[in-house]
Formats: structure tokens, C-alpha cells, sequence
């Protein structure tokens, strides 16, 4: 059963929670990163991206980087732009895109139940990028961005946040420039934080949404500072990791679609007639393809668009894993064909989340005479299903929108 937290967060005053909030440091560039932080002096990439305010040719390793988030985000508490609050407390963040609007509970999670699988993974992680945030968080001594996470809530954790909701002023409500909405209110209520806790007692399983790469160095972090403090007792804060978590069902999982940068020496026509022995083609002439269901896909090459629906045996006998269509890209297509034997490491295919539009898969793959490949988002009844068998995903299957905002809760570690 899930071990879930309140904790004194680390968070911006509310005047300034606006220009406090960023977005995860995965999702932006080095490049990008500069240009808001050189606007933005209050911006949390500040501290998620430090090297901004390093020379230009500071290697995004280089231990300066990691001395210099810990300088920067004690230089915003010490400047009054953060201010950690005095009691132990749970907190509801709602985003709203496009109309619909999401609520979760931010806390923190064990890192045993992490270890112990109640918080459930989908997906491996990539060893450099696991290497660079455990040293972010240890040397920051804090978790700076949340693990977006998802369980089925009982009804009296929703009444809840909606009775709350009614009865309290948000604390931060503003709408970022990408037109996503945030609010959060503080739950100080002891009568309701002994709830929340009871409540998530009774969850057998959590499921990590994004964020495994923080996820897994968090809790290596704390496994760490076990090691130095072999006389802890579990209570110590170094024993959890912050963490949101969503309804399920309330969450949007978007398309993660594929640009490979070439056609591994074939050309179009050859390429494009390999595909028939796993996939009904049609030409869809004037206009890109956005898949509608399933096993189908959109795919881009030569300067035109074809609808692939994968013939039936192709998926027909397999587990949930090998029906997901990233899974039936990556088997008939992507290795086979293209030769992208290892897509988490092979430098010639390029993800691009859903959010971008599909004429931009496009741009990209005439750049290098490539191939796109518009995807049909997976299911979050898939990702569970697969997560409670213990089951992994291929990567990069998921792309969550909206994305959580980082720096508008703070866990320390000590």
C-alpha cells in the first residue's frame, strides 16, 4: 500500500509563482533555456539548467553546473522569491489546457515503495541522463522537480480536493505563456492531511506517468544518504521523493511520433513497397495524416503522407506489450528496415512529442530526406496493464501534456 507524504515545501511567494514557474529542464533546450533565463531572472531554469548563467562553452557536466543550481536556488530563498512553509502540509495543483482540466495532490512518495514496486515503472532509463540529475539533486540537496504520477482515486480523495477547492483561495493562479492554466492550494488542515494519508494507505499501486530519469535518481540519491547516515531511522526527509499525483482517468496522453533521418540506403519507392508485407498503405495526397485509431499510423516520406494500418497477425497473438504500434513501428519498421537497432541510443531517429503540430514532422525529415512517422497516442489503461505486469514499454511511448511546472514546490533533503 502507497506511502504518500506531507512535507514543509520549498515554494515561491505568490507574487512571484508566475515567473517562478518553469518547464521540466528535459523539455527545453540549452539554447532555449538562455533566452528565458537571460529575460527572466526569477525563472526556475535558473536552477534546472544552470549552465545558462555559466561561460558558453561550460560542458553541461561540469561540476561548476551542479554548484551553481545549489548557489542559485539558495540565492531565491535567501532573496524572499521562495520561502519554505513551517508545517507539514499536502497541496493541490490543477492544470487546465484547452478546457480540460486535471487535479492531483502533491507529496511525497517512499523510496521503498519505489524499490518495492507500489510505485509502478513502464519504461528503462538512459544511465548519463540518471548520472546528471543524481547530482542535481545531491548537491541542490533537494528534489527541484516533481514525478508526475497516477492512481485510481477513491471517491473520498476527489470529494476532497473539490470541497477544499470551494472553501479556499488559491494561493498561485495564473496562465502560462503556452496558455496552460495553474492553480494551487495549500492543504494545512489536519483533519484532511490525516485523510490524504489514510486514503493512499488503502492504493495498492501508483504508476509513474514522466519523469522516470528524476524518479530513479531520487531515490538513488536517497540510497546514498543511507549509506552516510547508517543510523537513520526512515523518517529523514533523504526517504522520500516529491511527487503529483493524477486521477488516471483524468489525465491526456498525446502521440510520441518518430523522425528517422534517413532510408538506410534505399530509396523511396523500394522503401516505401518493403512496408506492404506488414501494413495496408494508402496515399493520402494534400495533407498530412493524423491516425483515429489503433494499429494505424501516419507516415511522411518523398513529399506525401500514407495512412499504414498493420495487417491483423501482425499484432494479433501478441501481449499488450507487442500490440502497441510504437511497438509494431519499432519491430517491422524501425530495426528491420531502417536499421534503428537501439532507438534510445541511436542518433538517427528524432522523437517529437504530440504537441507539436504534424506538418513540423515534416519540415524535419525533408531537412535529411528522411521519414516521419505520426503515431496513435497509447492508452493509459495500456500503460497500467503493462506496469502491473511488470512489463516494459519501448521508449519514449508516452508524452504527457500539459507538463508539470517546476518550482513551485520545492522538497529539501535536509
Amino acid at each position: 500500500m502507497a506511502i504518500f507524504q506531507a512535507f514543509c515545501a520549498l515554494r515561491p511567494v505568490p507574487d512571484k509563482a508566475a515567473w517562478v514557474a518553469a518547464l521540466p529542464y528535459d523539455v527545453v533546450t540549452r539554447e532555449e533555456a538562455k533566452a528565458i533565463g537571460d529575460q527572466n531572472p526569477d525563472s526556475f531554469l535558473h536552477v534546472d539548467r544552470a549552465e545558462m548563467d555559466l561561460p558558453e562553452n561550460t560542458d553541461l557536466y561540469d561540476p561548476k553546473v551542479y554548484d551553481k543550481a545549489r548557489e542559485n536556488l539558495a540565492d531565491m530563498e535567501r532573496n524572499g522569491v521562495m520561502v519554505q512553509d513551517e508545517t507539514p502540509c499536502y497541496y493541490i495543483y490543477e492544470l487546465t489546457r484547452k478546457g480540460r482540466t486535471q487535479t492531483g495532490l502533491v507529496g511525497c512518495c517512499s523510496i521503498d515503495d519505489y524499490l518495492n514496486d507500489v510505485v509502478k515503472k513502464h519504461e528503462l532509463t538512459r544511465e548519463d541522463k540518471e548520472q546528471d540529475r543524481i547530482r542535481h539533486v545531491d548537491v541542490c540537496d533537494a528534489n527541484t522537480g516533481p514525478i508526475y504520477l497516477a492512481c485510481k482515486y477513491p471517491q473520498e480523495l476527489l470529494d476532497l480536493m473539490e470541497n477544499w477547492k470551494a472553501s479556499h483561495d488559491a494561493v498561485y493562479d495564473f496562465v502560462a505563456e503556452d496558455e496552460i492554466g495553474h492553480r494551487v492550494w495549500v492543504i494545512d488542515g489536519e483533519a484532511e492531511k490525516k485523510l490524504i494519508k489514510e486514503q493512499f494507505g488503502n492504493i495498492p499501486s501508483v504508476y509513474k506517468a514522466d519523469g522516470h530519469h528524476r524518479a530513479a535518481s531520487a531515490v538513488k540519491v536517497g540510497l546514498k544518504r543511507r549509506q552516510e547516515h547508517p543510523d537513520y531511522d526512515g523518517s529523514e526527509e533523504f526517504n522520500y521523493f516529491l511527487s503529483v499525483v493524477f486521477p488516471y482517468d483524468q489525465l491526456t496522453i498525446l502521440s510520441y511520433n518518430r523522425v528517422v533521418r534517413d532510408l538506410n540506403g534505399m530509396d523511396e519507392h523500394a522503401f516505401v513497397a518493403s512496408l506492404k508485407f506488414n501494413f495496408e498503405l494508402m496515399i493520402m495526397p494534400g495533407f498530412p495524416c493524423k491516425p483515429v485509431e489503433k494499429h494505424c499510423m501516419g507516415m511522411y516520406v518523398g513529399g506525401n503522407w500514407y495512412h499504414l494500418k498493420a495487417w491483423e497477425d501482425v499484432y494479433a497473438k501478441k501481449d499488450v506489450v507487442g500490440q502497441l504500434d510504437v511497438s509494431i513501428l519499432q519491430e517491422k519498421v524501425l530495426s528491420p528496415i531502417l536499421g534503428i537497432r537501439d532507438p534510445r541510443t541511436d542518433e538517427r531517429i528524432r522523437f517529437v512529442g504530440g504537441s507539436h503540430k504534424l506538418r513540423e514532422l515534416a519540415e524535419i525529415a525533408d531537412k535529411t530526406d528522411g521519414v516521419a512517422f505520426a503515431m496513435y497516442p497509447t492508452s493509459m489503461e495500456d500503460l497500467m496493464q503493462i506496469a502491473d505486469e511488470g512489463k516494459l514499454m519501448p521508449p519514449k511511448s508516452t508524452w504527457f501534456e500539459p507538463k508539470l511546472r517546476s518550482g513551485l514546490f520545492i522538497h529539501k533533503l535536509s
